[in-house]
Formats: structure tokens, sequence, C-alpha cells
């Protein structure tokens, strides 16, 4: 049965990493990410529900477009094969009991699979365009915050003495977020660093200062390390995605968190 769930969760996670590759080319073009149907962005000729399966639309197709025939970019078959192993292994992090599962449990799958799907998001448009898209990061504090209010009003999790942090956290967030529309109105351009900035506190809220530490870190290094090799490849202009870094190892920290505290 376990067996059988955590496929399942593979399954799911798939078909929502088929929707964040849909999701990461649409948003920065301002298009419809739910109500348009997907389409080939070469020949602009919508898919069938065959051609929507995860992973297995890409393997049988042979990488190609089934109407123009034009190759289809590997990145979207790694990111829904990425997305599908991460949620099942979210799954498997929480150590569920179907027997004795509860309201918190179902809580902290929904809250945690939107928080999931968000970096994944950010992740991939910060890779692309080097830039943390702001109505990503809307969406994934409104849903973060609304998991505080859950855990506070409904089950009372939260304790008196944390509440002031979270607060505290979302008051800085906010500032932050209207420092950087601010600047942006006044600049016609966005500052990454201040972008930077509301995604480090927007995952602070939700993992907490352990995993951030960790996050933090592990970035830092990988920023310096990949300056050295720009440096070397004589690339010093090209602006590295810190964000995505930030992303990736905050999933990866908050997966090996969930697993110790299961």
């Amino acid at each position: 049965m376990e067996a059988f769930i955590y496929f399942l969760a593979f399954i799911m996670g798939s078909f929502l990493g088929s929707f964040c590759t849909l999701a990461v080319y649409r948003i920065p073009l301002k298009q419809d990410i739910t109500h348009e149907r997907s389409y080939c962005p070469n020949c602009n000729h919508s898919l069938g529900a065959l051609d929507l399966i995860p992973i297995f639309s890409y393997i049988f197709l042979g990488g190609k477009c089934r109407y123009c025939k034009e190759k289809v970019r590997i990145r979207y078959l790694l990111l829904e094969i990425f997305f599908g192993l991460t949620y099942m292994l979210f799954i498997m992090s929480l150590n569920l009991n179907l027997l004795t599962i509860n309201l918190n449990d179902l809580a902290y799958i929904l809250f945690g699979t939107l928080y999931l799907v968000t970096l994944f998001l950010i992740a991939g448009i910060d890779k692309e365009y080097k830039n943390i898209h702001k109505s990503v990061l809307i969406f994934g504090v409104i849903s973060v915050i609304c998991y505080i209010v859950y855990l506070y009003v409904v089950q009372g999790y939260v304790l008196s003495d944390n509440i002031y942090r979270y607060v505290i956290y979302a008051i800085i967030l906010l500032m932050f977020m209207l420092i950087e529309s601010l600047y942006k109105k006044q600049k016609n351009k966005a500052s990454y660093v201040l972008q930077i900035l509301c995604l480090f506190i927007f995952m602070l809220l939700f993992t907490g200062r352990p995993v951030m530490f960790l996050t933090t870190i592990c970035t830092l290094l990988t920023v310096a390390i990949m300056n050295v090799v720009k440096i070397k490849k004589q690339k010093k202009e090209e602006k590295l995605p810190i964000g995505f870094y930030l992303c990736v190892y905050n999933i990866l920290f908050l997966l090996i968190q969930n697993f110790i505290q299961n």
C-alpha cells in the first residue's frame, strides 16, 4: 500500500511538473496558465490529451512535436521527472499512516504542495530570465500566510511567542516588496537584490531558521564557486541565478528536515 501511495505521489508530482513547465514558459510572457489550452511553442498547434501525459508523451513521441516534428526541449522531461521524484520524497518524508492521518497532515500536504510549486516556478523562471517573478512570489506568500493563520487560529499550533516572529517576518517581507515595487517604478527595472531578499524572507516563513541557515550557506558556496568558474571562462558579466540555487537547496533541506523529524 505504501509503495502504491508513493507511486501515486510520483505521478501527481509529474503532472505538477508538467504544469510548472507550462507556467514557466507562459508567466514571463503574461499569458494565461489556467484556461488556455496547451500548444506547441513552435507551430502553435493545440495539444491533445495524449500529448499531455507527463514523461510518457515525450518518450513515445521521441522528444518531438506530433504535428510539426520540431524537437521539444529536454528540460520539460527533466522537470517532470524531477518534480515527480521531489513530490514522492516529500510524501515519503512525512511518514504518514493512512489509518491515523488527520487534518493537520492533510493541511501540511496541501500547503507544502503549494510551497513546492511556488519554488519550482520561481526556480524555473529565474534560471531562464534571472528574475524573481513577483506574481509567483505573491501567490506563495499568500499560501504560507494562510497556513500560518490555520495553525494559529484553527489548530493553535503556533505558540504565542512565535506568532510575533512570524508577524515581524511578514512585515519585513511586505516592506521589501513595497521598496522593490517603488524601485522598479522609479528606475524602470527590477532590483534583483531586493527580489532575492523577498524570496529569502518568504522561505524563512515556511521552513524556519535551521533550513534557511543551511540553504544560505550552500547557496553562498555555490555562488562563490560559480563566480570562480565565470572568471576563468571570462564571463564576468553573466548574472548568476541566485534564486534558482536558493530554491533547490531549500527544497533539499526541507525534505531532509522532514525525514529527520518524522
